[in-house]
């Protein structure tokens, strides 16, 4: 089985080669493809020498383009043309550990789902080291997502999903038009269309380790905005 871990990354150049180390780590099923949008700290850099090194690391070194949105629909549009049996998503500063990866490709490889997302808000789920204001807008933001689009889970936000062949091949990739963060929720949307199978597993959601997070209130209600489009969209 050919597990693929996507990475978008802009100016992670601190995290990026630890974590594509313990990524590597869990097993030689195992292969990583970072989509760097032209990092200026030069993580682009870092990953082409392990690349060079390591078969199994692949880099998608994004010039002209940006945008946590297109990176994402450029890593699963590579995973499903290289021929990857399943596709790990998750964010390059270990805000999503890699330990929790085994637990969540398991239903895959069960074929009990089609979809995997790692879950903040089930049992067992949570965050550390967030401030409580953050959890508040975590739980309202999920429930605003799951009223209006009617998704089968609970943690609509989530960036840490596992992906199988089925739904690489099933969800219209070329047909998504988010170009930030709210790619999250219209790849779920169009999952729960094409009938796929979902799952939910606890993940702990941890601070990232080092730099800077691009993410911000502007960006967050700019996501929530496009939920309505997507609901009524044909």
């Amino acid at each position: 089985m050919k597990i693929v871990a996507t990475l978008p990354t802009y100016n992670e150049s601190e995290n990026i080669g630890p974590l594509i180390e313990e990524l590597l780590a869990l097993g030689t099923e195992y292969e990583v493809l970072v989509i760097d949008d032209n990092s200026p700290d030069g993580t682009w850099k870092i990953v082409g020498d392990l690349a060079a090194r390591e078969p199994r690391v692949h880099l998608l070194h994004r010039v002209n383009e940006k945008g946590r949105g297109t990176a994402g629909l450029a890593g699963f549009r590579w995973a499903r043309d290289h021929g990857a049996d399943v596709v790990v998503e998750m964010d390059a500063d270990f805000s999503h550990n890699p330990r929790f990866i085994p637990s969540l490709v398991e239903p895959i490889r069960s074929c009990e789902a089609d979809l995997v997302v790692g879950s903040r808000l089930i049992h067992g789920g949570g965050e550390q080291g967030r401030a409580f204001t953050r959890t508040l807008i975590t739980y309202g933001a999920n429930f605003y997502i799951q009223v209006l689009l009617g998704l089968p889970i609970r943690d609509c936000t989530s960036g840490f999903r596992v992906f199988s062949r089925r739904a690489l091949e099933a969800i219209p990739w070329e047909k998504m038009t988010a170009r930030g963060p709210e790619i999250v929720q219209e790849v779920l949307h169009e999952a729960r269309r094409a009938g796929l199978k979902f799952a939910e597993r606890p993940i702990l959601f941890e601070e990232r380790r080092a730099g800077q997070s691009t993410f911000n209130a502007k960006i967050m209600v700019r996501s929530l905005i496009y939920m309505p489009k997507l609901r009524f969209r044909r």
